[in-house]
């Protein structure tokens, strides 16, 4: 997970705006419990979505608080307290962060160092989730063999990235997890997958770095070029992509509110699509 799924911000209620600052905070918290403070720099806005829809699905409901950190250590901040599906997510986090920094070593031949410097964090987070571990293993090794395969098929380069996701849900949702929640999360990470290939066109061709998209229209030097001459079939691919998973969203049965999370599944993934086709480079653009 790259950071992608973040929310609308402009159209964010005030009260959605405490939750998803309170679930980011407590979810660094957690990170810093299980795998210690190092792992507390990969933390993910992709998994801050996670812990506020899972939590939801599940019916545990966040205990925020106001507390201090490291960074905010003279104003209280609200803080989801850590609980046993935070500290899952947590440990999930640093897992997902360390196999992509892997990748990049594959991809780049460059960024040992950065792994190394978060080695015992993954370790201490695979020890802690070894099923979300053997998840996260078996699909980005389907999809290292796809990319040293050369694969130029959309489809099915991003079909490990969102056969991860619905793994991962599946295993942490447990008896919540319906068909309908899995196909949501197949999409999403197939989104995911995609929309992190189309943002890093450039730096990817540049590089020499596997890219499918790059790989499926070889005839195009950058990526406005790309965007330009096949708009209209990237529009098709992620627009079926941004339907599946707008109407599967429509299905979940939530516990609480979920205005937070339709925010996100409605109108921020899509502004992020937007975003990029209209070539601005939007990886981890909120802050707070």
């Amino acid at each position: 997970m790259f950071g992608y799924i973040t929310t609308d911000f402009p159209n964010l209620y005030v009260k959605d705006t405490v939750l998803y600052k309170a679930a980011y905070c407590g979810l660094c918290k957690s990170i810093g419990k299980i795998c210690g403070t190092r792992g507390r720099f990969l933390l993910n806005y992709d998994l801050t979505f996670l812990s506020v829809f899972l939590h939801n699905v599940i019916g545990e409901d966040f205990d925020i608080k106001k507390e201090r950190c490291i960074l905010h250590t003279i104003i209280k901040r609200p803080v989801a307290t850590p609980d046993a599906l935070s500290f899952r997510i947590a440990a999930l986090n640093v897992i997902l962060a360390y196999y992509k920094l892997s990748d990049n070593v594959i991809d780049e031949g460059k960024g040992k160092v950065k792994r190394s410097f978060f080695k015992k964090a993954y370790k201490k987070a695979k020890k802690a989730q070894p099923i979300l571990d053997k998840i996260v293993k078996e699909n980005y090794q389907a999809l290292i063999k796809l990319e040293r395969e050369n694969s130029d098929s959309i489809d099915m380069v991003s079909d490990p990235f969102g056969s991860m996701m619905c793994g991962i849900v599946k295993e942490l949702s447990g008896e919540k997890f319906t068909d309908n929640i899995g196909e949501l999360a197949y999409n999403l990470g197939k989104w995911i997958y995609l929309i992190d290939a189309l943002d890093d066109f450039d730096k990817d061709k540049k590089s020499g770095s596997f890219n499918v998209f790059i790989n499926a229209y070889k005839d195009f030097s950058d990526k406005e070029s790309f965007i330009s001459a096949k708009k209209s079939e990237l529009e098709f691919i992620f627009g079926g992509i941004l339907s599946q998973i707008y109407t599967c969203a429509k299905e979940v049965s939530y516990n609480f509110n979920h205005d937070l999370t339709d925010n996100i599944l409605y109108k921020g993934i899509f502004v992020k699509t937007k975003n990029v086709m209209e070539y601005k480079k939007c990886k981890n653009t909120t802050k707070f």
